[in-house]
């Protein structure tokens, strides 16, 4: 009986154990969880940010790559990994707001949210920024090569210039491609406007034959090689190419463009949300958001990291637009369920 006993006791005892330590997950010496798992796009962040955190905190990261928005959304609808922190882009942000697969954060973890410059709080996609806070941020110009295009480039209607035929390439990406479409009518990126997204189509149809490649990621070898002398660009890839090649050149066109904001979140998958708001917070610390910033050579929205960075990063108006730069610039919103009508525009564009 006393047998019995004992083995009912050292039943409850491993019952609670699991219960408080997430089903048998290790604790460390700092009562935090010993891992973590952060689920980010590819080359986006120092190497060495990642093993100072392991190394302060005792808690090691397991670290997964994504290639867009709707691989790292797939992966969290599916609940196949207990993704702790992940790194959505504005206008998915608010579909996962939407749909339910963020966690609210408790700021009383994130004190060095107050490091975030005043403007890029409250922005469209999570107006009380209840569900994420910014990493970095940054524009799509346009990339140019200096010895091919001898005038200066200011505008998205150099992507219609017959003199560059087979020279031009653009994104695979409906809303990066639509969007330029719109902005050089004069249109919003997020209109839901059918006549205006029609007049777009048209615009992109009457480009295609002038268009060498349409592609998101191979546009930097084609560019870095001469292949290609004019192309759609992100704002990092522009700062990395540009310093391989100095003879190309980015611009922000005067119609206006895209400003898109990567974010950090905590997905309804975590099971360590504690740990995961001590990881987001680490990245909000000054000297760490510029190792990030300075390594993926992107904006950083933390006011504090600015100040770290060197002068010529700084006061580099290609990183840093001068001025109110949201007076032409866009934040994609989510669209619901007009997305369709989107996509039904770029396939018969892709199609025609």
């Amino acid at each position: 009986m006393v047998g019995l006993k004992k083995t009912l006791w050292l039943v409850v005892f491993c019952m609670v154990f699991v219960l408080f330590t997430g089903c048998g997950e290790k604790v460390n010496e700092q009562g935090y969880y010993s891992k973590i798992n952060v689920y980010n796009w590819g080359e986006y962040i120092d190497p060495q940010v990642l093993k100072d955190f392991e190394k302060e905190y005792g808690i090691e990261v397991n670290y997964e790559t994504y290639a867009g928005n709707e691989e790292m959304l797939a992966k969290v609808q599916a609940g196949g990994t207990d993704y702790d922190v992940i790194f959505p882009s504005d206008y998915m942000v608010e579909a996962m707001i939407k749909e339910g697969l963020l966690q609210e954060l408790d700021y009383n973890n994130l004190p060095n949210f107050k490091n975030i410059r005043e403007e890029f709080k409250n922005l469209p996609y999570d107006k009380e920024h209840k569900y994420s806070v910014p990493y970095l941020w940054g524009t799509i110009g346009i990339l140019y090569d200096t010895t091919k295009i001898k005038e200066d480039i200011d505008s998205w209607n150099a992507l219609w210039d017959k003199k560059y035929k087979g020279n031009i390439v653009m994104f695979d990406s409906v809303r990066d491609n639509l969007g330029v479409a719109l902005k050089r009518l004069g249109y919003s990126m997020n209109t839901k406007n059918i006549d205006e997204l029609e007049k777009a189509k048209e615009e992109l149809i009457k480009q295609k034959p002038l268009v060498k490649a349409y592609d998101s990621d191979a546009y930097k070898d084609m560019m870095a090689s001469g292949e290609a002398a004019i192309s759609m660009c992100f704002l990092g890839d522009a700062m990395v190419l540009m310093e391989e090649n100095p003879n190309l050149k980015y611009v922000l066109p005067k119609e206006g463009t895209n400003l898109w904001f990567d974010t950090m979140a905590v997905p309804i998958t975590s099971k360590h949300k504690k740990e995961a708001e001590l990881f987001i917070n680490y990245l909000m610390r000054p000297e760490v958001a510029a190792k990030c910033a300075q390594f993926v050579m992107y904006a950083t929205p933390n006011k504090e990291a600015m100040k770290l960075l060197p002068k010529e990063i700084r006061e580099n108006e290609i990183i840093y637009p001068k001025g109110n730069f949201f007076e032409k610039g866009e934040v994609f919103i989510d669209l619901g369920e007009f997305t369709t009508e989107y996509d039904r525009i770029w396939t018969q564009v892709k199609a025609y």
